[in-house]
Order: structure tokens, then C-alpha cells, then sequence
């Protein structure tokens, strides 16, 4: 009896499909007819003909091909996608568990695809139909409903990751040696000044002095961090030469985080004029104890040749909080009339060396970052947390920022690594001067600019001139 009833309802699928399209009821295969072929692979596909010969219809029957709705609604902007491949080879499906929500509120891309499946845009054949201006924006992944908030705050939160591994030798580009910024501009708000606005993609060029004018109600934030003389040249009893720069200091008692070379000879325990060495922390680091407060050299970067006549000019006007071993050099452009118009708030973090650090490694996502101090007062995050948009003036400052946004913390230890892909949460516009290549600086910049437009930007400095570095040029991004 079950047999007959099987038998039944799969005679009557197959009556309903032979009406369905138009053909006799004799044209059906009888359920125990034998010689069916299963169904070839890419049977669904359409021939040059445009037919199709279905395997389960009667040996030599044709069924033409009646017009059929899209199988998936995979909308976007025409000019983003261009086009959507016919056999879906370049996207990869998952399924996940509310295809209908896009939590990352991603606008290039939309969940339009059949329900519970996720569609992720890979760089094969569509490659070469995006615009690559757009990529980054447009591959990102549409992330699920559970993963999504996971992954901003337990990936970009703690540690800003990127959510692809990215090559390090994107952050390479050409610069003419003469380029590199030897002295300070005097005054210092005469320095050039790149203006760049991410919503038309339009590039001005203005001055320093003209900062205030190309502002519309932004608060400005900077970073009131000074320069440590950290720099000491001495000699062991042997008379061998030895340099110390100071990094950080690490407790109140003379103990300071210090770099010294050449390091392989020396011995804990060894005093070199005003230093102790105490402990050897590997790579050249070492935890060393300073009679007396620093009052070494300015630690000028080593593509600065040549002394700075007035080591106040390796300052801002408004740094006060002594503790950097290197300068927020964004903020080096502002004059004390800047200051008063801009009325700007100040936070803290003290550079340390390893934000200069080249990236040597091949990807960028392995390079670490060691922690830099920062603290900032409740006033001044109450000012920062109520503002329509906030301009960060220096990638330090940024740090900070973004810090505090993820984690609420106003004093500690950031070891925020800012790459693309990184989802800004409280910084809208950046002050910052040009920076080198294979530099985690530069990564943060095209974080925040695009990959392609940052590359753009660099190649129209050089060509227009501008000057880099530490005593370099800024650019200023709306």
C-alpha cells in the first residue's frame, strides 16, 4: 500500500509539471519506467540556444525556457558594482542567522540575497570591474548579527586590527630625498597645507595660518605632551662610546625605559655618567636608573641631519606635560594665535619611539605595537563627548580618542593599532603632517582617508612640493 501511494503522488508532480509547461499528459514518464538518467552537472545552466533539456522529462522532449525572476536580489549602486557575474562564481555564500539585518549598517553593499544566506564579495573577476578607489569600501564583509559587534569591539575595539591581512608594502611610495624637511618653517603657521575633503574627493591647497577659516564648528583636539632632552651621548671607564635615549619614564624614582647602543657589551650593574643600567630588557631595551632629571639632547629623528638652532622649535606652544621622546609634530604648525581661535581641548599621551617604528614584517597585521601613556581629564572628554565633530590634530591625538571611546577609560595604556579597516567611533576630521613609509602612522592615516586616496594624496604632495617629516608640510582631512 505505501509503495502504491509513492507511486500516486509522484505520477501527479510529474502531471502537474507536464501541465504546467504546456505538454500532454502522455508525455509524462510512467513512475516505473527505467533509463532516466541523473541529472548532469550545471543542469540548470541555459545552452547557446537558449534551452534546456531536463533529465527527469521523457528522453527527447523539450521544454523551452520561460522567463524566470532573478534568483537573488543582490542590489547596488550601479556605479560600485558595475556588474553581477551571471553564475555567482565570485561570491561565496554563508549562511547566517538573520540574512535579512545588516548590523554593520554597511551602504555599499546590501543583504538582498535569498534568507539565512550572506554574500561576500571576493577579489577575483570583479576586480577588474570596481572601481579600485571603492574596493575597500565595498569588499567589506556584511558580518552576521553575533559576529558583527564581536568583531568592532573585541577585534577593532581592544587592538584595531584590520579585518584582512594586509601587505605591508602598500604602505611604500617614492620620495625625492630633497623633500625631507631639514629645518622648521618660520613662522610656523606658514607651513603649506593640503586640504583634502573625503566627501568630493577635491584636493585644495592653502596654509597653516588659514586653518581656523576651513573649519566648520569642529572642536580641535591636541595633544599637550612634551619633549623629554632624552638623548645622551657618553663614554664607558673604557672609553668606548655609548648613547641612551630615554623612552618612558617608569616610576618617579630616576627609573626610566631606555634604548642604548651598542648594547651587546654592556653589563647590568655598570654605571655610564648619569646612568645606571639596571636590567637588560632585550633588543637593545634597558631598564636603566637616571640620577637627577633629564637634561640630555632633543631626540631629533635620525633623517634630520643637521641641529635645530632652537630646541623649542621640536615643541608645541602648548605642550606642558613633560614625558614624550618624540613630538606630536602635527601640533609644532600652531601658533599661540592659533591657539586662542581654535580654543582647542587637550588630552595627553607621551610618544614613545615605537609609533616612529618602521613595520618590517611582510604583513602588517603582525606588527605589534608596545603601549604609550595617555590620560585625559573629565572635563575635557565631557567637551569631546557632546561635540557634532571632533578634528584630532595628530595621529597621536587620534589614538587617544579612539582609546577612550572603546574602553572609557580616561588615564592608562594604549596599544591601539590603527590600520584600514578600522571603524572610527568619535575623531571626524585629522590634522597630520606627511608621514614616512612602512610607518604605522601612515597606516592610520589611510585608515581614515582610503588606501587609494592617501596614495593619491602623497603622489600630488610630491609633485606639488611639499615638504615631509617632522619639520614637513600638514595636510588637513574633512
Amino acid at each position: 500500500m505505501l509503495e502504491l501511494a509513492i507511486r500516486r503522488v509522484v505520477a501527479g508532480e510529474l502531471l502537474d509539471g507536464g501541465v504546467r509547461n504546456g505538454l500532454p499528459e502522455s508525455s509524462c514518464l510512467d513512475t516505473g519506467q527505467a533509463g532516466v538518467d541523473s541529472p548532469p552537472a550545471r543542469a540548470d545552466e541555459v545552452d547557446e540556444q537558449g534551452e534546456i533539456v531536463d533529465a527527469r522529462m521523457a528522453l527527447g522532449e523539450e521544454v523551452s525556457l520561460q522567463a524566470l525572476e532573478p534568483a537573488d536580489g543582490l542590489v547596488q549602486e550601479t556605479a560600485d558594482l558595475r556588474h553581477v557575474p551571471r553564475d555567482r562564481e565570485d561570491f561565496r555564500a554563508q549562511a547566517v542567522a538573520d540574512g535579512n539585518a545588516d548590523v554593520c549598517r554597511n551602504r555599499r553593499l546590501e543583504l538582498g540575497c535569498r534568507r539565512c544566506e550572506r554574500l561576500d564579495l571576493v577579489t577575483r573577476a570583479l576586480e577588474r570591474s570596481f572601481d579600485r578607489s571603492r574596493v575597500g569600501a565595498t569588499c567589506r564583509r556584511v558580518c552576521d548579527p553575533l559576529l558583527g559587534p564581536l568583531e568592532r569591539e573585541g577585534v577593532h575595539g581592544q587592538r584595531g586590527y584590520s579585518q584582512r591581512r594586509m601587505d605591508t608594502a602598500l604602505l611604500e611610495y617614492e620620495l625625492p630625498p630633497e623633500l625631507v624637511a631639514q629645518h622648521p618653517i618660520d613662522p610656523r603657521d606658514a607651513a603649506r597645507l593640503l586640504v583634502y575633503r573625503r566627501s568630493s574627493g577635491e584636493i585644495e591647497h592653502r596654509t597653516f595660518a588659514e586653518l581656523p577659516a576651513l573649519l566648520d564648528g569642529e572642536l580641535v583636539v591636541v595633544n599637550d605632551t612634551r619633549v623629554v632632552p632624552a638623548r645622551f651621548r657618553l663614554r664607558r671607564e673604557s672609553g668606548g662610546a655609548v648613547e641612551v635615549l630615554l623612552v618612558e619614564r617608569v616610576a618617579g624614582d630616576g627609573s626610566w625605559a631606555a634604548l642604548v647602543r651598542p648594547s651587546s657589551r654592556l653589563r647590568a650593574g655598570e654605571a655610564i655618567g648619569p646612568i645606571g643600567l639596571v636590567e637588560h630588557l632585550g633588543e637593545g631595551r634597558w631598564l636603566v636608573e637616571l640620577r637627577g632629571e633629564p637634561s640630555g639632547e632633543m631626540p631629533l629623528p635620525p633623517y634630520i641631519h643637521e641641529p635645530v638652532a632652537d630646541p623649542e622649535r621640536y615643541q608645541t606652544v602648548y605642550g606642558t606635560v613633560s614625558g614624550s621622546a618624540a613630538a606630536p609634530t602635527a601640533g609644532l604648525h600652531l601658533t599661540p594665535e592659533l591657539v586662542s581661535r581654535l580654543d582647542p581641548v587637550r588630552v595627553t599621551l607621551h610618544v614613545g619611539l615605537d609609533t616612529f617604528r618602521p613595520v618590517t614584517e611582510a604583513c602588517l597585521e603582525d606588527h605589534v605595537i608596545h603601549g604609550e601613556r595617555y590620560e585625559v581629564s573629565e572635563a575635557a572628554w565631557g567637551r569631546i563627548a557632546a561635540a557634532r565633530r571632533v578634528l584630532a590634530v595628530g595621529t597621536t591625538t587620534v589614538r587617544v580618542l579612539e582609546t577612550v571611546a572603546r574602553t572609557g577609560e580616561l588615564v592608562g595604556r594604549t596599544m591601539l593599532f590603527v590600520s584600514p579597516g578600522f571603524a572610527f567611533a568619535r575623531v571626524d576630521a585629522l590634522v597630520t603632517n606627511f608621514h614616512l613609509p612602512r610607518s604605522t602612522l601612515l597606516a592610520l592615516v589611510m585608515a581614515f582617508v582610503g588606501m587609494d586616496e592617501t596614495r593619491r594624496i602623497y603622489r600630488e604632495a610630491v609633485a606639488e612640493r611639499y615638504r615631509f617629516y617632522s619639520f614637513g608640510d600638514a595636510m588637513l582631512v574633512l
